[in-house]
Order: C-alpha cells, then structure tokens, then sequence
C-alpha cells in the first residue's frame, strides 16, 4: 500500500523542474495538477513564473495538459487562458483521467508523469496509472477546501516514514 503513495521525486515547487532534468528523466509529457501545484486553490490565474515555466516547457516540445478533480467550468477556463488541453473532473486518485490526458497527448505512459500535491490524489493517481509521480508541496494549504485539509495530518506522517522533506 505505502508503494501506492510514494512519489518518484519530491520536490518544492514546479519551478525546480527545468526541462533538462525532465529530458534526463526521459519525460516527455506532463499531467499537471492545478490547484495547490500550479496556483493556491483561490487564485483564478498563475502567478507570473510560474507562466514562464509552462512557456519554457512548452518551447522545448514537452507536451503539457492539466489535470484536475475540479469542476469542467472553472478549470476550462484556466486552461483556454494559457492554451492548454485540460481533463477536470479527474476523479483522482483513480487512474481514468490519467488515462483521459494521456489520450488527448497521444504519449504513453513510460513518458509521462503527474505532477500534484497531494499523496492520496496525484501521487496515487499516477502510480495506478503507471506514471511516474512528482509531489511538490501544496502552495497555500491554508486556503484549501475542508476535504483536501482533513488528509494534510495523514500525509505528514506518511511523508516523515518515508523519509527527506
């Protein structure tokens, strides 16, 4: 069970993967989680770096697509705002709207990794899946809704067994 929510890499933020070391990973695609990875959850758009990073990745040729359990509405409109496909409605931490976003980019699964903040959603996504995982930490937890909130003390401790940040 803790194989199913051990992430591949961790790291602090998206910011830290440049698109050598994703290249180096043999990375060819990306599955992005949006709320509390690429924006806190109230934000309606991404902080200004964090759009120079998609820009980057998007210039090198790495295929990028978001991926979310939130509402079609809301994360349609992030999406058409910066150009990129999107699957919502997820239902993470089941691997069918992996298998959706992989679809859309027409890639497969040895290329391509879910990045999220969340164990029980992104990382255990990808692992049923078959992806590889990248947990960053969740940008403004505080701001997040009561049923992302309620499974944040769980995941520190599984975090600390497993060891690093």
């Amino acid at each position: 069970m803790l194989r199913l929510l051990t992430p591949d890499v961790r790291i602090e933020t998206v910011l830290e993967l440049s698109v050598e070391r994703l290249r180096r990973m043999g990375l060819g695609a990306l599955l992005l989680d949006v709320d509390g990875t690429l924006k806190n959850y109230r934000a309606e758009s991404l902080r200004p770096e964090v759009m120079a990073w998609l820009d980057r990745l998007r210039a090198a040729g790495i295929r990028l697509c978001l991926l979310s359990n939130g509402r079609s509405r809301r994360i349609g409109r992030l999406a058409e705002s910066i150009g990129f496909p999107f699957v919502s409605q997820a239902c993470k931490p089941l691997p069918f709207g992996c298998h959706r976003a992989m679809r859309v980019l027409g890639l497969t699964s040895r290329q391509t990794a879910v990045i999220g903040d969340q164990l029980f959603a992104d990382v255990m996504a990808a692992r049923l899946a078959g992806l590889t995982s990248i947990l960053v930490r969740p940008i403004h937890p505080e701001e997040e809704p009561w049923f992302t909130r309620i499974k944040r003390p769980l995941e520190r401790v599984l975090l600390r067994k497993m060891g690093g940040r």
